[in-house]
């Protein structure tokens, strides 16, 4: 009679443990599908076109959506329109080392005693802003006497806000070279090649499913006046640049519209939206229609000084700010001109040496095409 080989006992509680880890991970699935199917088809339409526009803006969670959704249906959440025809800067309106203490974010600011509007005038209110409005910190201690870092809250988020009073210090930072074959540059690297003291993410590139090397930027790219990516008579979205006399311009306009306008040094997000031209928020739902996620944006005070802001997403402290929240903090803090940059897993600040924001890129900080930089004081 064969003998019965007893299988070994650290097998055996092997096969359990890979069990159980299963089972756990099995569960993890079925509970995120449950959510993701409560969100997408339960009765609040709400939290479905959150939902839906949280993911559509994601280079490589778009699947999530599909899943549950047909293409004409998350158009139709997404309502994507054309722009609403070209828009151009005021320069007047900019007053570089005016007076803009009305603006500074002190705590007389009306966003910070109460006004549930985040300091928006009624007649301009954000719609599907966060209503508990934008808290900040005071200022961390400034290393030098032109720059302010300011801490910005809500009830789905957290970031920073960089003012540099001098809007001469601030430009931006260029590949050598564009297009397929070549490789973009981290935020890190375009201020250890530039000599900067901090700066931010900018434009939007090519990055289906999240494979995107960053050189192949969505947009018009100005350089010197000139436009070495893009072509005059293509309409952009969302161009954001400065002009010699370093105010910065946002608008929707053709590439020869841009270097009509004075442009410089300019770039583009098609993804957009603007958020603050010439003085008014932005109030549209349809413009302000992004769902929770890191957002960068960039702005002019009245009196010249840029507003860099960045907002930490998908952290489990920080889900991230909608379109209309980051509207409502650019206008808050007293943003005559403001445009929502790239954001998503592309969004973080660097300042003197020091990474003020959290990456929501698995792999640490991603390639970029162009970067907005903050140089040493002259």
């Amino acid at each position: 009679m064969r003998g019965y080989r007893k299988t070994p006992r650290a097998l055996v509680y092997a096969g359990r443990a890979g069990l159980i880890i299963l089972t756990l991970l099995l569960a993890v699935v079925i509970a995120l599908y449950s959510l993701m199917l409560v969100l997408a088809k339960g009765p609040s339409p709400t939290a479905r076109d959150l939902f839906v526009r949280s993911v559509m803006e994601t280079s490589a969670a778009k699947f999530l959506a599909r899943m549950f959704f047909s293409e004409d249906e998350i158009n139709e959440i997404l309502d994507l329109g054309d722009g609403g025809g070209s828009q151009h800067t005021n320069t007047d309106l900019i007053n570089i080392g005016g007076s803009g203490d009305e603006t500074e974010p002190t705590e007389t600011l009306p966003f910070m005693s109460g006004n549930n509007n985040g300091g928006v005038p009624s007649d301009t209110s954000v719609p599907g802003a966060d209503t508990t409005s934008p808290d900040t910190a005071p200022p961390d201690e400034p290393t030098e006497d032109d720059v302010e870092v300011v801490d910005v809250d809500g009830d789905t988020y957290k970031g920073k806000m960089i003012i540099i009073k001098d809007p001469s210090r601030v430009k931006i930072g260029m590949l050598d070279n564009y297009g397929e074959g070549y490789s973009g540059k981290t935020l890190r690297r375009f201020i250890e090649d530039e000599g900067a003291v901090g700066g931010i993410n900018a434009g939007g590139f090519w990055d289906e499913g999240g494979n995107g090397t960053g050189s192949v930027p969505d947009g018009v790219v100005i350089r010197g006046g000139e436009i070495v990516w893009g072509s005059p008579d293509t309409y952009y979205k969302c161009v954001i640049g400065f002009d010699k006399n370093h105010i910065l311009h946002v608008g929707n306009m053709t590439g020869a519209e841009a270097l009509a306008d004075g442009i410089v040094d300019g770039l583009s997000f098609e993804g957009g939206p603007l958020l603050v031209v010439n003085g008014v928020p932005e109030t549209s739902r349809r413009k302000l229609n992004g769902g929770l996620n890191p957002r960068t944006a960039i702005g002019q005070r009245a009196d010249g000084a840029i507003l860099m802001l960045v907002i930490n997403g998908r952290q489990a402290d920080s889900l991230g700010a909608t379109h209309a929240d980051t509207c409502n903090i650019m206008a808050s803090f007293g943003a005559v001109n403001a445009a929502n940059l790239d954001g998503g897993s592309s969004s973080l600040m660097i300042y003197n040496g020091e990474t003020l924001t959290q990456s929501a890129y698995f792999f640490g900080e991603r390639k970029l095409p162009d970067v907005f930089l903050i140089m040493p004081e002259k």
